[in-house]
């Protein structure tokens, strides 16, 4: 897996500015495979910038952290 597939991933979860299934993610980002979205959030949730959750139904939801910095530039 290359850096660019985190990237994309990272990316498209932060334009999308909420949290969504991990199925939707898959949507978003429709020219990686499965295999490539899985370990792309595997790897941003152990680096701590995606917050991976399971609700009552077992879905996974998957939402970007925002850099504290760009929460503090936006609310100035």
């Amino acid at each position: 897996m290359t850096a660019t597939h985190i990237d994309q991933v990272r990316e498209r979860l932060e334009q999308r500015g909420t949290a969504c299934p991990l199925e939707e993610v898959m949507e978003l980002c429709p020219e990686l495979t499965w295999n490539q979205v899985f370990l792309a959030i595997d790897y941003l949730s152990r680096t701590g910038q995606v917050r991976v959750t399971m609700d009552v139904g077992k879905t996974y939801t998957v939402q970007a952290y925002r850099p504290v910095a760009a929460v503090a530039t936006t609310a100035a």
